[in-house]
C-alpha cells in the first residue's frame, strides 16, 4: 500500500513539473499565437433586418456550419459547426426569433434562437424511403402562436409545431413511384400542394389540408415525352420543366384541380444554340431562366401558359431568388462580369425594363466568378428602397455589396485547407530593395509621410488610425523579413477552391492570395481539384537573387484516371510562374532528395499505369537523375485491393514519341492482404526532412540501445473485413487490428502485432524509431494508444570497449536495406480518454529537444502529450536508475493535463490536420492546426533552455542592454 501511494505521489509530482512547460500567463495570450474563425462556402442565406435588434444574415455552408453574421462588419455573432455527415438541406427564419434548419438528408429539424444561437428544440423525422428534402416555413407565422412548419423528407410530409418541434401530423407518399419536386402553400390558403413526378411521364399534385393532414384531392396528368431535370416554379399553380429530350420546355398548369401541359420548342425561344439546356434553380416570380453554353435567357410565363423571352445575356450571369420588398412587388438581382469588376442590376419581376438598381463594383480578379447572390432591401434616408447583395465567389469568399462598394469581405476559402507547406521570408540585409522586402514602394513612401505628419501632430484622426495599423504591421513579429530565431515564416496553404494563400506566422494575416487558373473550370479541365502543395525551389546560396517557389499538383476532375495539372507559384510575390496541363495522370508525387544548380527540387510524378515522369524537364535534371537511377525506390499502397507494392525504375518509356523524362517501373516486391480477412485502413511513414540527433539511446545503468533509423520504414494498420465499418459494427470476437512495420525497399515485415477485439479508425505517427497509434478497443469499450519502438541489434557489439580499441567494431560498416536487419521491438498499450481526429509530433532543427505528441481531440483542441508517457519501458516499480533516467511509473491510462492543451481554451472547429515546423531555435517548434478554424502557436517541449524568456529581469543602462 505504501509503495502504491509513493508511486502515485511521484507521478503527481512529475505531472505538475511537466505542466509548467505549458503554463501561460494571461497577458501572454495572443503574443505567440493567433486564432482565426471561418465558416466556409455559403450555400444558403437568410436576412434578418427588422427595425428592432441587430441586423444580421444567417447562413449555412458547405462545411456544415450555421452562422449568424453582422451585416455591418461581417463578424460572427454565433456559429455552430456540425458533424461531417450532418449536411444542411435548408434554412429559414420563423416568427422573427427562430432559425429553422433541415439537416442530414431530412433526418433532423432544429430550431435555434436567432439572438444567441442556442438550440430551442430538435425533431427527428422518419419515413418509408429516402427522398428529396424540402423545408417550407410560411411567411405569415405569428409570434408566440403555435404555427406549423412543413417538411418533406424520407418520403413523407411532416407538419411540425414551430414552438415545441413536435410532429403534429404526417402523411406518407408512394415510396417507389413518386419523386417530390416542391411543396407549396399559397398565401392565405389552408391547403398544401405537393407536386412531383410519378414514374417518368406523370405529373402528380396532392392537395392536403394544412391543419389536419387529410388528403383533399390527388390529381395526375400524363405527358407522353416524359420529363428531365428539376422543376422551376413560377407561381403557386404554374411550373416549367424540360422534356426527356431536353429540347422542349413544358409549361405545367394545375389550378383548381386541373392539370394541363403546353409545349414550346427551345429552338423557337433561343434560335440557334449549342450544348445542353439547363433551367436555373433561381425562384423568379412569373418567369424562369435557362442557360446554354453561350447565353442565359430570361423567359416570362404569360397567364395562358405561353413563353416569351424577355432578354438574352451572352455573358456569365448569376440570378438571385425573387424578393418581395413591398406588398405587391417582387424584385431579383442579376450579376454579370465585365471590365475590372461586376455589374449588379436589380429588376422588377413584372417589369423587365425597369431597373431598380444598377451598379458597377470594382473587384479583385483573383476571386474568380460569382457563384451565388442573395439580395435584401432597406429604406434609404429619402424613403426610397435600396438593395444590398451578398455574393459568394468562385474562391469561396463572401462579400457584401451596397451602394456600389464592398462593405466587407470574408476569406472563407481558408475553412477548406487541403495541404500546407512553409516558405522562408527574404533575408534582411543591406542591398535589398525596399520594393522587394515591403513589396510596394508607394506604400513604403506613403507610410513615411504619414509617420512624419504624426510626429508633427498634423495627422487627422483617420491618419492616426492608419499610423497605428502600420506600426502594428511593422512590429517585430509581423515583419516581412527573416528573424534570427526562425519564428517568422510564410505558411503556403492550398484550399479546396483551388486558391493558394500565404499566411504570415507572426499575426496570421494574408500576405498574398492567388486563384490558380489551372484549377479553374475550363474546356480543358472539366472539374479540377487540387491535391497537394510541395516545396519546389528553396534557394540557399542565391537567397538574394532567387525567390522560393512551390509546386501545386491537381487533377482535371475527381478520380485517379483524370489528367494532372501543375502550377508553379513564387512564394514572395504570389505570382504564378508557370502552369502545365499534363498528358498523363497523377497517382503519386515523390519529391526526390536532389536539386539542380538553381536549387529546384527534382520530383517524380507516377501515373496510374506505373510510369514515372521526371520534373523539371531540363537537361541538368535528367543528368542528375541518371546518376542516381539505380538508387531510386518507392512504394504504393492500394487500400481498395489490399496490396502494397515496392517499385523501382526500369528503363525509358516505350511509346510512339520518345520521351527521355518518362520511365517505366518494375515491381520488386508486393504484400497482398486477403480481402476476406484484412483490409488496409492506415499507412504512415516518417517525414522526409526529419532530423535525428543521435542513433544511440542511453538507458539505465549506462547501457546503450541503438535506434533502428530508416527513412524507408512504413507503418500499416489492417482490420478484419467485418470490423472495417464504424465502431460497434462488429463484435469483439469478429474484429481484430493488426499492425505492421514494413521495409519499403525489400518488402520485409520487421514487426507484426495483433490487437484482438479492436478496430479503427487508426491515427498514427511515425518518428525516429518509434510509432504511436490510436484505435478503439471493443473489449475494454475504451480508446487505446499503443507505442512500438524498434532497435538495431546489429550495432549492439559497439558497446564493447575492447572491440572498439581493437578496431573490430562495425561503426563504419555501411547500412544496406538488402542486408537482413537484426532488430528487436518493445511495445506497450495504454487507455486514452479521447477520440482522436489527427495526430502529429513536434520537430526541432537538430532533433535534440524532447518529443511531444500533438493530439487533435474530438473536442477540436490540440493536446501536447510528453513522449515519456508513451515509453514502452515504463513499469509499476521502476528502479532507482530508471527513475534517474526519467522513466515514469506505469499506469493503465495516459494523463490528460488541462495545462497541456496547446490551443488553451480555444477550439479549432472541424479540426483536420496539425503541422509542425522547426524553428532555428532548437528548443522551439512552430505548430499550425487547421480545420474550419486556424490556430498557430510556438511550443517549447523542454522549455526555452537556449534563450531568455520574455519576462527575464534584465537591466537597461544608458540605452544599452546588459
Amino acid at each position: 500500500m505504501a509503495m502504491a501511494v509513493r508511486n502515485f505521489l511521484t507521478l503527481l509530482l512529475l505531472l505538475s513539473l511537466t505542466s509548467l512547460s505549458f503554463s501561460l500567463y494571461e497577458d501572454q495570450v495572443g503574443l505567440m499565437d493567433w486564432h482565426q474563425q471561418y465558416i466556409g462556402k455559403v450555400k444558403h442565406a437568410v436576412f434578418h433586418t427588422q427595425k428592432t435588434g441587430r441586423k444580421r444574415v444567417v447562413v449555412s455552408t458547405e462545411e456544415n456550419v450555421i452562422a449568424s453574421l453582422d451585416l455591418r462588419h461581417g463578424e460572427i455573432f454565433w456559429r455552430h459547426v456540425l458533424g461531417t455527415n450532418d449536411t444542411i438541406d435548408g434554412i429559414e427564419i420563423a416568427m422573427g426569433k427562430y432559425v429553422i434548419t433541415l439537416q442530414s438528408d431530412g433526418s433532423f429539424v432544429r430550431a435555434w434562437n436567432l439572438a444567441d444561437g442556442q438550440m430551442v428544440w430538435e425533431s427527428f423525422l422518419q419515413g418509408p424511403s429516402p427522398s428529396k428534402s424540402l423545408l417550407v416555413v410560411p411567411t405569415s407565422l405569428k409570434v408566440d402562436k403555435d404555427n406549423m412548419i412543413f417538411v418533406f423528407s424520407k418520403g413523407s410530409l411532416h407538419a411540425i409545431s414551430s414552438i415545441h418541434g413536435e410532429v403534429i401530423w404526417k402523411m406518407d407518399f408512394p415510396a417507389e413511384s413518386f419523386k417530390v419536386q416542391d411543396v407549396i402553400q399559397p398565401i392565405g390558403s389552408d391547403t398544401i400542394h405537393v407536386i412531383g413526378f410519378a414514374g417518368s411521364s406523370h405529373f402528380d399534385v396532392y392537395r392536403i389540408n394544412a391543419k389536419s393532414g387529410e388528403l383533399i384531392k390527388h390529381e395526375s396528368g400524363a405527358f407522353s415525352s416524359g420529363f428531365s431535370g428539376e422543376i422551376s416554379l413560377v407561381s403557386s399553380d404554374t411550373a416549367v420543366v424540360l422534356d426527356s429530350t431536353g429540347s422542349i420546355a413544358v409549361t405545367i398548369r394545375f389550378p383548381h384541380g386541373e392539370i394541363s401541359f403546353q409545349q414550346t420548342y427551345i429552338s423557337d425561344l433561343l434560335g440557334d444554340f449549342s450544348g445542353p439546356v439547363v433551367i436555373l434553380p433561381a425562384k423568379l416570380a412569373g418567369m424562369f431562366a435557362m442557360r446554354t453554353d453561350k447565353l442565359t435567357a430570361f423567359t416570362r410565363v404569360t397567364s395562358d401558359g405561353k413563353l416569351v423571352v424577355v432578354d438574352k445575356i451572352n455573358q456569365a450571369a448569376v440570378v438571385s431568388d425573387s424578393l418581395q420588398f413591398v406588398e405587391d412587388q417582387e424584385a431579383f438581382a442579376l450579376v454579370q462580369h465585365g471590365g475590372n469588376g461586376v455589374h449588379i442590376t436589380v429588376k422588377l419581376a413584372d417589369d423587365w425594363n425597369n431597373d431598380l438598381l444598377k451598379e458597377e463594383i470594382k473587384m479583385d480578379q483573383h476571386r474568380g466568378l460569382v457563384h451565388k447572390v442573395f439580395i435584401n432591401n432597406y429604406i434609404r434616408t429619402d424613403r426610397t428602397y435600396g438593395f444590398r447583395a451578398l455574393i459568394v465567389m468562385e474562391d469561396h469568399s463572401l462579400l457584401l455589396l451596397q451602394q456600389g462598394e464592398i462593405v466587407w469581405r470574408r476569406e472563407d476559402s481558408l475553412a477548406s485547407i487541403i495541404s500546407v507547406t512553409t516558405s522562408e521570408l527574404p533575408v534582411a540585409k543591406e542591398g535589398v530593395s525596399v520594393a522587394k522586402v515591403e513589396q510596394n514602394l508607394f506604400e513604403w513612401l506613403q507610410g513615411h509621410v504619414l509617420k512624419l505628419k504624426g510626429t508633427l501632430m498634423l495627422a487627422s484622426p483617420e491618419e492616426i488610425v492608419a499610423i497605428q495599423a502600420m506600426r502594428l504591421k511593422s512590429s517585430g513579429k509581423s515583419k516581412m523579413t527573416r528573424d534570427h530565431n526562425g519564428f517568422r515564416k510564410l505558411l503556403i496553404v492550398l484550399t479546396r477552391a483551388g486558391k493558394v494563400f500565404a499566411l504570415h506566422t507572426g499575426d496570421g494575416r494574408v500576405v498574398w492570395s492567388l486563384l490558380l487558373n489551372s484549377l479553374r473550370q475550363s474546356e480543358v479541365c472539366e472539374d479540377p481539384v487540387g491535391l497537394n502543395v510541395y516545396q519546389w525551389q528553396v534557394p540557399h546560396h542565391h537567397a538574394m537573387d532567387e525567390n522560393p517557389s512551390v509546386l501545386v499538383v491537381g487533377r482535371c476532375r475527381q478520380g485517379s484516371d483524370a489528367p494532372g495539372v501543375l502550377s508553379f507559384v513564387d512564394t514572395y510575390t504570389g505570382k504564378e510562374i508557370n502552369s502545365l496541363t499534363l498528358a498523363h495522370t497523377v497517382a503519386q508525387v515523390i519529391p526526390l532528395p536532389f536539386t539542380d544548380s538553381t536549387e529546384q527540387r527534382l520530383h517524380l510524378l507516377v501515373d496510374t499505369g506505373g510510369q514515372a515522369h521526371l520534373y523539371p524537364k531540363t537537361a541538368e535534371a535528367i543528368d542528375i537523375f541518371q546518376h542516381e537511377f539505380s538508387n531510386i525506390y518507392w512504394y504504393s499502397v492500394d487500400a481498395d485491393n489490399g496490396v502494397i507494392r515496392g517499385l523501382a525504375l526500369k528503363s525509358n518509356c516505350i511509346a510512339e514519341v520518345a520521351d527521355e523524362y518518362c520511365f517505366d517501373s518494375r515491381e520488386i516486391w508486393s504484400i497482398v492482404f486477403p480481402s476476406e480477412s484484412e483490409k488496409i485502413i492506415t499507412a504512415v511513414t516518417r517525414k522526409s526532412n526529419e532530423v535525428v540527433h543521435t542513433q544511440a539511446k542511453v538507458i539505465a545503468d549506462q547501457d546503450v540501445m541503438y535506434k533502428y533509423l530508416s527513412k524507408n520504414l512504413l507503418f500499416v494498420a489492417t482490420v478484419t473485413s467485418k470490423a472495417s465499418g464504424p465502431i460497434g459494427s462488429a463484435t469483439p470476437e469478429e474484429s481484430s487490428l493488426v499492425v505492421y512495420l514494413v521495409d519499403t525497399i525489400t518488402g520485409r515485415i520487421l514487426h507484426r502485432m495483433t490487437h484482438h477485439g479492436s478496430q479503427g479508425p487508426v491515427h498514427a505517427v511515425l518518428s525516429e524509431n518509434w510509432v504511436v497509434y490510436h484505435y478503439f478497443s471493443l473489449r475494454a469499450h475504451r480508446y487505446e494508444m499503443s507505442v512500438t519502438e524498434i532497435y538495431d541489434q546489429s550495432r549492439a557489439d559497439n558497446k564493447d570497449v575492447w572491440k572498439l580499441i581493437l578496431g573490430k567494431h562495425n561503426l563504419t560498416t555501411p547500412i544496406s536495406s538488402y542486408s537482413r536487419p537484426e532488430v528487436t521491438t518493445r511495445s506497450q498499450s495504454y487507455f486514452f480518454t479521447h477520440s482522436v481526429k489527427a495526430i502529429g509530433v513536434t520537430s526541432t532543427a537538430k532533433g535534440i529537444t524532447s518529443k511531444q505528441l500533438l493530439i487533435g481531440t474530438i473536442g477540436d483542441q490540440v493536446l501536447a502529450l510528453d513522449k515519456r508517457f508513451l515509453d514502452p519501458r515504463r513499469s509499476i516499480n521502476p528502479t532507482q536508475a530508471e527513475k534517474e533516467e526519467g522513466i515514469i511509473p506505469l499506469t493503465d491510462s495516459l494523463p490528460i493535463i488541462p495545462q497541456s492543451y496547446v490551443t488553451h481554451n480555444l477550439k479549432v472547429e472541424g479540426l483536420r490536420g496539425v503541422l509542425t515546423v522547426p524553428a532555428k531555435l532548437e528548443s522551439t517548434t512552430l505548430i499550425f492546426s487547421y480545420g474550419v478554424d486556424l490556430f498557430f502557436t510556438r511550443l517549447a517541449p523542454s522549455k526555452t533552455y537556449d534563450s531568455l524568456t520574455e519576462d527575464f529581469n534584465y537591466v537597461r543602462e544608458e540605452g544599452i542592454t546588459r
